[in-house]
C-alpha cells in the first residue's frame, strides 16, 4: 500500500508499505477513506518531536472503515465508518481513569499514532486499543465533517473545557490556524461576550469572523495587542487565552494580555523553550494549563456534530489523493495558496 513515511533528518517520502495486520486482540483494522496533514507532521519532519521514530508512517487525524477487529473488540465491527482518535489509551492505567488520557502509562499510550507507531497517512492503518480510539461516525455525517474529530476538534474541545470560560466572558485565542479556530468553534459553545483573535495572517482572521467565530480581530504589528485588548475590557485584559500559535513571542503575549487571576491554556506546541518571568507577572495570579490535548470527548464532540453545533468543515480548503501528497506536504508546510487544511483520499 501506499503510505507517507518519516524517514529522519528532515525527510518524508511516499513509498510502498506492507498493509498492516491484527497485532492484538484489541486492534482493529481501518481502511482510510480520508486522512489530512496536520502541523505536528512538519515538526516531526523537522525534528522538533524527539519522540518521534524514524520510518514511521505519518497521519494522526483520519477517518475510515473497519475491516477487521480482533477478538476483544466490542464496540465497532467490520463495515463501521469510524474517526480514528489521536491518542492511544488503555482505559485502564491511574491517568486513564481520571480522563488524562494523553498520559496512559501503556507502551503505546498517549500520541502514538503517526509519531512511535504507523498512522493513518495510507491506505490501511492497525487501531490500537479500537474501543478506545475509534468513533462510530452516524450515517448523516459526512467524511469531511467527522475528519477532525480526534485531533484538532478535539483539541480545540478540551482547550475550551479547562479554560473554564464563563457566559459573557472576553476571550483571546492567539493564532487562528487550524487549532485556533476550532478553539474559537468550541468556545463559541460556553457563550462568551466576545472572542479576540490574534495572527498575523488576515486571510485567516477574515476567515474566523466569516464563520462567526470571532467578533475581533488583531493582527500584531498592525494592533499594539496589549493596549488594545486593555482598551475593550476596562482597563483588565481577557479573561481566558488560549495560546495557539507557537511563535517567538506568542507565549509572552498571552500573560501580558490576560488579566489578574484569568486562565492562561497554553494549545501550541513550541520548538523553542520557553521563558516563565515571574518577577514581571508577580500578583496577577494566572493559573496556566498546558498541553498536550486530552483525547477523552470524541463521542461528545461526534454528538455536537451531528446535532449541528460543531462543524469543521469548512477548515478544508484543498483535496487531493494520495499519490499527491508530497506536493500537498509543501503548499502545508509553506501556508501557500491560503491552504488551511488538506482532505486527502487514498
Amino acid at each position: 500500500m501506499k503510505a507517507v513515511v518519516y524517514e529522519g533528518n528532515g525527510k518524508v517520502v511516499l513509498k510502498e508499505r506492507p498493509a498492516p495486520v491484527i497485532l492484538d486482540d484489541k486492534d482493529a483494522i481501518v481502511q482510510v477513506t480520508l486522512t489530512t496533514i496536520c502541523s505536528s507532521d512538519i515538526h516531526i519532519k523537522h525534528g522538533a518531536v524527539p519522540k518521534a521514530v524514524p520510518g514511521t508512517i505519518l497521519g494522526h487525524e483520519f477517518v475510515g472503515r473497519v475491516v477487521e477487529t480482533g477478538k476483544a473488540v466490542k464496540k465497532v465491527r467490520p463495515g463501521d465508518r469510524v474517526a480514528v482518535n489521536v491518542e492511544t489509551f488503555c482505559g485502564e492505567c491511574f491517568f486513564c481513569k481520571r480522563g488524562f488520557v494523553n498520559n496512559c502509562t501503556d507502551e503505546h499510550g498517549g500520541w502514538a499514532l503517526g509519531c512511535r507507531i504507523d498512522g493513518g497517512q495510507a491506505e490501511y492503518a492497525r487501531i490500537p486499543f479500537a474501543d478506545n480510539g475509534l468513533t462510530v461516525i452516524p450515517d448523516h455525517v459526512t467524511d469531511e465533517q467527522a475528519l477532525f474529530n480526534g485531533d484538532i476538534l478535539s483539541t480545540g474541545y478540551w482547550a475550551a473545557k479547562i479554560g473554564e470560560i464563563k457566559p459573557a466572558d472576553t476571550v483571546a485565542v492567539i493564532g487562528a490556524g487550524p487549532t485556533g479556530l476550532c478553539t474559537m468553534l468550541c468556545a463559541r459553545l460556553y457563550t462568551p461576550g466576545k472572542i479576540i483573535a490574534i495572527d498575523t495572517d488576515e486571510y485567516r482572521l477574515n476567515l474566523a469572523k466569516e464563520k462567526g467565530l470571532a467578533d475581533i480581530t488583531l493582527v500584531p504589528g498592525r494592533d499594539n495587542i496589549e493596549e488594545t485588548v486593555r482598551n475593550m475590557t476596562d482597563g483588565r485584559g481577557a479573561d481566558t487565552v488560549f495560546e495557539v500559535a507557537g511563535g517567538q513571542d506568542t507565549f509572552q503575549t498571552a500573560w501580558m494580555i490576560a488579566r489578574p487571576n484569568a486562565n492562561v491554556v497554553i494549545v501550541a506546541m513550541y520548538e523553542e523553550y520557553q521563558m516563565l518571568p515571574l518577577p514581571d507577572m508577580y500578583g496577577k495570579n494566572l493559573v496556566f494549563k498546558t498541553g498536550g490535548v486530552d483525547g477523552s470527548y470524541c463521542r461528545e464532540i461526534m454528538e455536537l456534530t451531528a446535532c449541528g453545533k460543531l462543524d469543521a468543515g469548512f477548515l478544508i480548503t484543498h483535496r487531493c489523493r494520495l499519490g499527491e501528497i508530497m506536493e500537498a506536504y509543501d503548499v502545508f508546510e509553506n501556508k501557500r495558496d491560503h491552504v488551511i487544511k488538506y482532505a486527502v483520499k487514498p
